[in-house]
């Protein structure tokens, strides 16, 4: 019995952090051992915002590494480069054609991006849930593992998809489902108490797999808190939900209880908790951290496992793309 096929991918955009990792990256592990999972570095999507060559091939590389680092293993998935595909550029050219400016202009994260960066707004920003969506459908993904931040995103994919085969009478491409190893779809808070974890938000805001132990205690220690508890069993204001719901991804169940039950009392003392945070999260992200050093000594293995991927990668994707040929009315005679 064939496996089901899942699809996903990271923005090289520098070190990963733990809404990366809890978001996405630890549901591709899981998933690498019940599915045919297709994971791969976005680094055609990173240059919308125009980066420079040495720091792209960097982050290429510090994806790659932290990818290893967490539990992918080439042997159970393929793990590959957007770019080491040219079947993408020409499924992206084909469903460009089938995607209209205003839907295109109506999603979130394009008018989010035209008010931070207005003088860069640039047609890869305005097409790119049409890349995202190609990334996706070239394996004929039926999963794909997103945070709640990708939602919208995936719903176009499935327009694309019922817009294509509805076109042409095919039920060619599969409707691809959001997937979590969980109730709800994951969003890991920010430290300063105001959104998600986001790089943009600046690095004292994010807690990095690559970090060293001096570094994450610090970063949590400065996390925003408030004045305490005014009443016993008060409802706990966003910036102190947010500490514990940070705590309740790396600390054990009695220790979560614990501050619990100082913050029902009134008797929390917000030093301790973010204490017990740290090193909380230190034993958690240390050997990852560790890992990933290793990993970046070894540029021989990377070089081989991208490219036993992309050469697996690119037999999937050219049958994806012939079959689209044929089926829209492009072949040779």
């Amino acid at each position: 019995m064939s496996k089901e096929i899942v699809v996903s991918g990271v923005r090289p955009t520098g070190r990963q952090h733990l809404g990366n990792y809890f978001g996405a990256v630890v549901n591709f592990v899981k998933m690498q051992e019940i599915c045919d999972g297709y994971f791969f570095v976005a680094d055609y999507h990173s240059l919308t915002t125009h980066p420079k060559a040495a720091d792209l091939k960097s982050n290429i590389k510090q994806i790659v590494v932290e990818y290893l680092a967490c539990g992918l293993d080439p042997n159970k998935c393929t793990l590959y480069l957007q770019s080491d595909l040219p079947q993408i550029p020409e499924l992206y050219l084909i469903f460009n054609m089938f995607s209209y400016v205003g839907e295109l202009e109506r999603e979130a994260t394009f008018k989010e991006k035209v008010r931070e960066q207005p003088d860069n707004v640039n047609a890869g920003l305005l097409t790119y849930p049409v890349l995202m969506a190609v990334d996706i459908i070239i394996h004929k993904a039926v999963k794909v593992p997103v945070g709640k931040d990708q939602q919208q995103h995936l719903e176009m994919t499935r327009d694309f998809v019922r817009r294509f085969n509805n076109l042409y009478g095919v039920e060619y491409f599969p409707e691809p489902q959001a997937f979590n190893f969980g109730d709800t779809l994951v969003s890991i808070p920010s430290l300063d108490g105001e959104g998600k974890m986001s790089k943009s938000k600046g690095e004292q805001t994010c807690i990095y797999l690559s970090d060293e132990p001096e570094a994450i205690r610090k970063k949590i220690m400065r996390a925003v808190t408030d004045a305490g508890p005014q009443a016993p069993n008060s409802v706990k204001p966003l910036v102190i939900q947010n500490i514990f719901d940070l705590m309740k991804l790396v600390s054990a169940p009695e220790t979560i209880q614990f501050f619990d039950e100082k913050y029902n009392d009134c008797t929390i003392r917000y030093g301790d908790l973010k204490k017990q945070l740290a090193e909380d999260m230190v034993k958690f992200v240390s050997p990852i951290g560790e890992k990933i050093k290793e990993l970046n000594t070894n540029d021989k293995m990377l070089s081989e496992i991208i490219g036993d991927g992309g050469t697996k990668a690119r037999a999937s994707a050219a049958q994806t793309i012939k079959d689209v040929r044929e089926i829209i009315g492009i072949k040779s005679f």
